[in-house]
């Protein structure tokens, strides 16, 4: 008998104005057990269009057109930060997504041609599969925090760990009421308290358009969650539901959120919205080694996985430094923190668009 022989897999660029090529993509995704949401083509236009970005995507696919393969790339220009092609932009994951070792090797080089073609210097992959020679694998930094939900509000908290559920139960015995929505007036209580939120924390706020796409191309796999104590919002959260998995990704609070609870009372609450959707898994997002946000997340009964991202640099560029906690960023930071708020969200955007 002859051996099978695998048809060759080819390289091209998705066209991300067609909704067929779109669908086509996301369908391919929500099949990988690999993917997230930062995967999905609504994730890449939403960001390109709330932050000036331009989106790409690189499809492998055999001769007959069965894809066996994509990466999503943002690219980043900014002055500040430099040139870049991040798959994903603004999301935690991303990364090669394929079923195939030949439909990896495709696309890693692929997007390195494509970031030498666009003037990129470096490509930087969030997860996703390893894309061979020539890359630096970048382990330890951040960490994720996943689990499974319960079966309801009771099992929920006896989950938590003793001292935390202890501090749950004086949150939903509190002064505080939840609302859920997907409208304007959802979006502008939650970039009110997010933008407060990141300057108290001394980093710059995203575009308030980049959360109207987000809500907009996510559609009803999106909502917002926000916290109010006396008729005032204190803490607020935009989820994303994906393939069964809740992704509470921008969140925050204000200063009287801490003594209110405000926050345990509203991640409470979304764990709630999570199961009445059908989700089984909370993903509680990527933080980083040592920080405060990874204790509290394990202060909830979650344990921290190591994330492993991918770099690759053109010869004589340094690798794009945004992370937060790196020294040259740490006057900055407090100069921010004492920023009138007005001044922050009128600047902030101007330089977080450009972060990726």
């Amino acid at each position: 008998m002859l051996p099978l022989i695998r048809p060759p897999v080819g390289l091209r660029a998705a066209d991300l104005s067609d909704q067929a090529e779109c669908a086509r993509i996301d369908e391919f995704v929500r099949v990988h057990p690999a993917a997230t949401p930062f995967h999905l083509t609504a994730w890449q236009l939403a960001v390109a269009r709330g932050c000036g970005q331009r989106a790409h995507c690189l499809i492998a696919q055999t001769a007959h057109g069965v894809i066996e393969g994509i990466v999503p790339l943002t690219e980043i220009r900014s002055i500040l930060f430099g040139r870049a092609l991040v798959s994903s932009g603004f999301g935690v994951g991303g990364g090669i997504l394929a079923t195939t070792d030949t439909a990896i090797t495709t696309l890693a080089e692929g997007a390195w041609a494509l970031a030498a073609r666009r003037g990129c210097p470096t490509v930087e992959l969030r997860g996703g599969a390893e894309p061979g020679p020539g890359w630096e694998a970048e382990e330890g930094t951040y960490l994720s925090f996943v689990r499974q939900l319960a079966a309801d509000d009771d099992a929920e908290l006896a989950a938590i760990p003793r001292k935390h559920r202890a501090e749950v139960r004086k949150a939903l015995a509190g002064d505080l009421t939840v609302d859920v929505g997907r409208d304007r007036k959802a979006l502008a209580a939650h970039y009110a308290v997010y933008a407060e939120s990141v300057r108290n924390l001394g980093t710059p706020v995203f575009p308030a358009r980049l959360f109207c796409e987000v809500m907009t191309h996510f559609g009803e796999e999106a909502d917002i969650h926000v916290v109010r104590h006396r008729g005032a919002p204190v803490a607020s959260v935009l989820t994303l539901y994906f393939n069964r998995t809740a992704y509470p990704y921008w969140g925050g609070g204000r200063f009287a959120a801490r003594a209110l609870r405000a926050n345990e009372r509203m991640y409470f609450a979304v764990m709630s919205s999570a199961r009445a959707r059908g989700c089984t898994r909370f993903d509680f997002g990527r933080s980083k080694l040592g920080t405060g946000p990874a204790a509290y997340k394990h202060n909830w009964g979650f344990e921290a996985e190591p994330l492993r991202y991918f770099k690759r640099l053109a010869d004589g560029h340094a690798a794009r430094d945004v992370n937060p906690l790196s020294p040259q960023y740490q006057a900055k930071i407090a100069r921010w923190k004492r920023l009138p708020l007005w001044i922050a969200n009128r600047a902030g955007p101007l330089i977080a668009r450009g972060l990726g």
